[in-house]
Formats: structure tokens, C-alpha cells, sequence
């Protein structure tokens, strides 16, 4: 079953069936005014695409509000570490291997999480909204640049709510962080460096081995390949999880985590989209992505900064970490974590561990009591609750879309090494660079085009 490009959206014809059938009426409604009218159905109805790995814990994370109700769960996977786990668990939802056939049996679902490999996020979610679906979604946002721009107008276009699973946001480490920065214990901020020194599992610089094996009984080998070129199944290079690896489903090293580790840097500095970018990186192969690179950005300043733009460097590789002479009042008998951002402040510096909380020098700037430390929320049920009008989403599409454009315009960058990239967020376009624009998007698998908004 192609889907529908180039034609009115699904959405069209049925006038968002939450509003037909809540109002009576062609009228939309946003997230709260909705809300109001919904009360009275006291669960927010989701389905989960991909429900293996991240997929498993962002279900359980969402399905722990009370009003939450799982009616739908969407594999191409039917084993027991995926489809079959949570099916087991949510016996009475309704199972599909084909996110389409759900899509097209969605007058049940309210909302949906979409955590699937990256090169299918933007493709599901689209068509998800244009249903008029809230939508939770695994990061990076999407797979190119212009995936993420369209999710940002299709969550615009149909009011709806939505959140980035960069989870980490909304842990007391990442708030304090951001907390500490915005009540100015560092002053301005001159630059930053953001690092992924560790080692990943994936594959990295290595070409397409030749041949093809068996295709495991539970796998939809086809549908799993979605909108990507098709290729022969190999036992363990792309699904489960080596995807990560490939440059036609994943996003590499900068992919993975630079949604993760940068986002707090975002969220203190209120930072939008840069404005040109530079990246070392030895060449790559084919289909594989990189072991290391580094990537130098340009923003405009904000509020936030000490000058009219802001330089933020991006690290990654094994034992990757920035050089000690950038880190500004950071003692050199301090070790870094082996992941994180180190923000430099006219007044101090502060270290952002992945996942720690956050320390800053001088260590006698402030005593234990000037530093006060944010609880965390849940960002999962913090999405539940926003679909029901109860508060609002910290990592909706319009924070993370500048954010996870960052991110990819990296792995571009990657692509020519040592070549400063313009990039004009307004037009989206690479304005110095033909061949770089090329990989703003992408193509598509015949039959399987995305539905643009």
C-alpha cells in the first residue's frame, strides 16, 4: 500500500476524526480546547510503532500515566523481544506489522509514539498527524533536514501536541543545568563544547558485506526497509539495532547522542539554528558512517551569550574530549566525564556531564545554598498530560526542530570535511554549497514518497 504524496492529506477527507466526532463539526480544535471537550473520555487512546528496545521502554514510560490506554502496537517484529513482549503486556490492544494498516484503522487512537529507526520516523509521524495524531517521538527528530522542517509544520498546521524523546531534558541533572545558567551563575556565556567520547557498538567504517541470508520467521524484512532503497537481509548488521551504523537508517555518533548532550546547551543559551558550520572527519565509506569527527558551529547570540553569535564545538570518538586550554576556569586535576558539555561564562564555567549533575567553578564561587538543584519530571507522562490539556510539552517540535537540525546539519558537514557550510534556516538552504544542499533531503523508495504538509 504506496503512500499518498503530491494529493490532499488523508486529514482533508476526514476533517480530523477527533472533531467530527467530538464537536460535530468541520471546526479544529487545539490541544486545550480539545482537552476540554475530551474529559469526559478519561483515557488518552495511543499506539506504539516499534515496540522493541526504545520502543519497549518509551511504551511502558507513557503507558505509566493513568490516563493513558494502549489500543494499538505496530512490529515488524512479532518476536518475544518485541511485538510479542508487548503484546503480552497490553493483551488487549489491537496488533499490526504494517504502521499503514494502523494508520488506516486509527479511528480509535488519539495519539501515537513513533520509535522506530530513524529514517522512519518523519515518514510515520507525518501521516500520523496528518490524522490529526499527537505524536511522541523518538530523537533525532527525523532523517534529513527538510523531515524535520515539515514535522515542525505539520505539528503547527494541526495544533497538535507533541515531544522529542531526548528523555534526558527532563532529568534534575539537565533542569539544574539549565537552571544555574539562566540565573546567571556563570555570567554570559562565551563558548561551549559538547563530547561523545565513548565507544559505540555499531558498525563504522566498513562496506556492505556481499550476499544475503534466511530472513528470521518474525521479521517483515519489506516493511521493515519502509521508505529506504531495498537491500538483502544480513543476520545482525541492520535490524535489531546495528542501523545506527548505516547511513541510509541512522545518523551516526552525532545522531545518536547529539540530541541528548547538546540539548541542555539549547534549552540554557535559548539557542535556534546555526548559521554556519565546518567539520573535520576522515572520509567516509559508501554506507557506513564515521569513528570520529568533529564538528565546529556558529550560532547567533542570544540573551544568553556574551557576544553577537556563539561558538559551539562538537566531539566525538573514542576518548574524545575537548582541549583543556578551552575550558576556561576548569583546574587541570579535574577529570571530565566521558560524555557532556563544558559551558565557558564570563564569571565561571560549568560542566555538564551526560547524565550527572552538573558542576561548576571556581568551586568557591557559590556556597551549597546558591546552588539549588530542580527536580525532575516525567517526560513521558508530561506528553499524556499536555494531549489532555494538562500542561505543556518541554521538547515539543518547535524546540526540538532547530535542535535536531543542528544535529543533522553535522552529518552533512561530515560528508565535507575541512568546507565551511552557510546555512540559511529561513530559506533552508546551504547557500554556498551545491553539492552539501543535496542532502537537505533525500529520495524515497518508489511507492513509499511521504505525504508532505
Amino acid at each position: 500500500m504506496p503512500l499518498r504524496s503530491n494529493s490532499p492529506p488523508r486529514s482533508n477527507r476526514r476533517s480530523f476524526l477527533r472533531t467530527a466526532t467530538i464537536a460535530g463539526t468541520a471546526i479544529s480544535l487545539n490541544a486545550a480546547s480539545y482537552s476540554r471537550v475530551y474529559g469526559a473520555n478519561s483515557r488518552l487512546r495511543i499506539a506504539s510503532v516499534g515496540t522493541g528496545g526504545k520502543g519497549w521502554s518509551d511504551l511502558i514510560g507513557v503507558a505509566a500515566s493513568p490516563v493513558v490506554q494502549v489500543v494499538g502496537l505496530c512490529d515488524i517484529d512479532d518476536s518475544a523481544e518485541h511485538l510479542g513482549r508487548a503484546a503480552e503486556k497490553y493483551p488487549e490492544a489491537k496488533r499490526y506489522a504494517d504502521w499503514r494498516q494502523l494508520l488506516d484503522q486509527s479511528g480509535d487512537i488519539d495519539g501515537v509514539l513513533v520509535s522506530t529507526p530513524d529514517f522512519m520516523h518523519a515518514p510515520i509521524s507525518l501521516a500520523a498527524m496528518q490524522l490529526g495524531k499527537h505524536i511522541f517521538c523518538q530523537k533525532p527528530l527525523a532523517h534529513t533536514v527538510y523531515e524535520v522542517r515539515q514535522m515542525q509544520e505539520a505539528a503547527a498546521k494541526y495544533q497538535l501536541v507533541t515531544q522529542m524523546c531526548n528523555q534526558i531534558q527532563s532529568h534534575t541533572a539537565y533542569r539544574t543545568a539549565v537552571d544555574w545558567v539562566h540565573t546567571g551563575k556563570i555570567g554570559k556565556v562565551k563558548e561551549v563544547h559538547s563530547w561523545q567520547g565513548g565507544s559505540p557498538s555499531w558498525p563504522r567504517n566498513i562496506p556492505r558485506p556481499p550476499g544475503s541470508d534466511p530472513v528470521p520467521p518474525s521479521v517483515r524484512w519489506d516493511l521493515w526497509q519502509g521508505v529506504a532503497a531495498e537491500r538483502p537481509y544480513k543476520t545482525g548488521l541492520y535490524h535489531p539495532f546495528n542501523w545506527r551504523g548505516w547511513q541510509a537508517y541512522g545518523t551516526g555518533q552525532l545522531g545518536d547522542f547529539g540530541c541528548h548532550i547538546m540539548d541542555p546547551v539549547f534549552k540554557a543559551l535559548r539557542l535556534t539554528s546555526p548559521t554556519r558550520l565546518t567539520a573535520e572527519a576522515p572520509p567516509l565509506m559508501p554506507e557506513t558512517w564515521t569513528d570520529r569527527a568533529t564538528v565546529r558551529y556558529e550560532f547567533p547570540g542570544t540573551d544568553m551569550t556574551a557576544g553577537s553569535t556563539l561558538k559551539l564545538t562538537w566531539y566525538d570518538a573514542v576518548g574524545a574530549r575537548p582541549p583543556r586550554e578551552k575550558l576556561g576556569q576548569i583546574p587541570a586535576d579535574y577529570e571530565l566525564p566521558g560524555a557532556g558539555s563544558v559551558l565557558v561564562g564570563e564569571k565561571g564555567s560549568l560542566v555538564i556531564p551526560h547524565v550527572a549533575m552538573p558542576k561548576l567553578f571556581p568551586e568557591d564561587l557559590y556556597t551549597a545554598a546558591e546552588l539549588p538543584t530542580v527536580d525532575s519530571v516525567d517526560h513521558y507522562t508530561q506528553w499524556a498530560d499536555a494531549c489532555v490539556g494538562n500542561g505543556e510539552t518541554t521538547s515539543h517540535f518547535d524546540y526540538a526542530g532547530p535542535l535536531t537540525e543542528t544535529v543533522l546539519l553535522g552529518t552533512i558537514g561530515i560528508r565535507f570535511p575541512m568546507q565551511e557550510l552557510q546555512w540559511d534556516a529561513k530559506s533552508l538552504e546551504i547557500t554556498n554549497h551545491a553539492d552539501a544542499q543535496k542532502w537537505i533531503t533525500k529520495k524515497y523508495r518508489k511507492g513509499w514518497e511521504p505525504a508532505w504538509v
